[in-house]
């Protein structure tokens, strides 16, 4: 699920009985910001001062496939438009109203006024607004519109998502269970599930020449792949190309894998190098069969523009406030440290390849995962600094400096109930993902 460009709906009303020759240079100057927006807009750039022509309008945007509808409160309306068009949406709803200079005059706009009256009118509805509010030319406040209107997006590629769950999650590993009706409803992401040996078999089944594009992209990625058994190498990509192919040819975003035992034990490699491939294609992999935490990690990815970790917290330390994110050899390239050159390495219990290994890069990160603790579905989210460290353990790891002390992070998520895997993307995505939280009707827990 890769990020996308969103869409964005703009309705401008307001009422003749303000000031309508001001209310026009705010509305151009809101228009022209938004222009500059990573977004498209949809809608006539006017003022509707009639419930009838704004209604017109509204009808005209809610056939065009949008995303988020941004209704511009550019002085004071009653409610009932508002109303109206909340419910009939199917998308967010934000409300941008502006501020204005308090001279000893006239109230030129009274615009927050109106989105006030239209909140209270729809709380009793059962619904509700997301309000903006800033100037036309406040970048703050543009950035609030970019932001809601990405996550808007993200929710709704989100509800087209498929995925492929190849077996079961392994016994005791309650924190990757799910319910396939749970996540359709919930989140409208649909899962196809096949027996891990039946996939196994399909796979084996396959020439041998299915990995020859695989190899070549892996040899030059690390200079030591040759040093792998090569029988063993071949078999984890040829369940690359097995994964891959079926991806392509049957629209699946992302893939959970039981990764253990039945790859080695069946088959006779890791499957953690071919998961660390599709992490790279962007078609993000759960180990373990963790299918709460491909649609984690497509949230993510989708707000982030990257490739995503799906990770273990594997080590604490209080003294020196640092904490250790690893998964066996399944980081996408993209994450290593630039100044230490990649290897390819075998699973550190099982002895076969292939695996990833190197140091994660140092940068900012942000951690999402959605989470069953407790009970009941949230957001979880922090974030913090990868720092530029030796490699911790075998495989693909991270020495992480968090916002949250160590031991409060250690303590909170135990807590909590957490997951042990959670999603790590280089960046800063808190505002968009908060967002993306409220419009799936999710809590936020948030570790900071």
């Amino acid at each position: 699920m890769k990020q996308r460009k969103p869409r964005i709906g703009v309705l401008a009303v307001g009422r003749s009985t303000f000031d309508v020759e001001y209310a026009q240079t705010v509305f151009e100057s809101a228009w022209s910001g938004l222009q500059g927006l990573d977004a498209e807009l949809v809608g006539a750039p006017r003022v509707h001062y009639e419930a009838d022509a704004a209604l017109a309008a509204f009808a005209e945007l809610a056939a065009a496939d949008v995303d988020l509808l941004l209704l511009l409160q550019v002085t004071f309306t009653d409610a009932s438009v508002c109303a109206e068009i909340a419910g009939k949406l199917t998308v967010p709803l934000v409300l941008w109203t502006f501020p204005e200079a308090r001279t000893g005059g006239r109230l030129r706009l009274n615009s927050f006024c109106g989105v006030n009256l239209a909140a209270h009118t729809l709380s009793r509805k059962g619904k509700s607004l997301e309000n903006v509010h800033g100037a036309p030319d406040s970048k703050e406040a543009l950035q609030q519109v970019q932001d809601a209107a990405t996550a808007a997006a993200i929710v709704r590629q989100l509800s087209r998502a498929r995925i492929l769950v190849v077996g079961e999650h392994p016994t005791g590993f309650d924190a990757c269970n799910y319910r396939p009706d749970e996540i359709r409803a919930r989140f409208g992401v649909e899962s196809v599930t096949t027996p891990v040996s039946e996939f196994l078999d399909s796979v084996k089944a396959l020439p041998d020449s299915v990995a020859d594009a695989a190899y070549a992209r892996r040899a030059g990625d690390f200079k030591n792949l040759g040093e792998m058994d090569p029988v063993a190498t071949r078999k984890t990509l040829k369940a690359y190309a097995a994964l891959k192919s079926r991806a392509d040819t049957e629209g699946f975003d992302g893939i959970a894998v039981r990764c253990w035992p039945e790859f080695f034990t069946e088959y006779g490699c890791a499957a953690c190098g071919a998961i660390a491939l599709m992490n790279e294609d962007q078609r993000p992999g759960g180990c373990e069969a963790d299918v709460f935490g491909v649609i984690s990690s497509l949230v993510l990815q989708a707000a982030s523009g990257q490739g995503v970790f799906n990770t273990d917290l594997v080590d604490i330390d209080p003294v020196g406030d640092s904490v250790v994110f690893w998964h066996c050899g399944q980081a996408p390239l993209e994450m290593a440290d630039p100044d230490v050159e990649p290897r390819a390495t075998i699973h550190s219990n099982r002895k076969l390849p292939l695996l990833s290994e190197f140091p994660l890069k140092p940068g900012r990160i942000t951690l999402c995962r959605i989470t069953q603790g407790d009970g009941k579905l949230r957001m979880m989210l922090s974030g913090g600094e990868m720092l530029k460290a030796p490699l911790a353990f075998s495989g693909t790891s991270g020495v992480a400096r968090l916002d949250i002390h160590a031991e409060d992070y250690r303590t909170r998520l135990l807590e909590a109930g957490m997951e042990h895997h959670s999603s790590l993307a280089y960046g800063e995505f808190r505002p968009v993902l908060r967002r993306v939280a409220r419009y799936l009707d999710l809590e936020v827990l948030e570790f900071a």
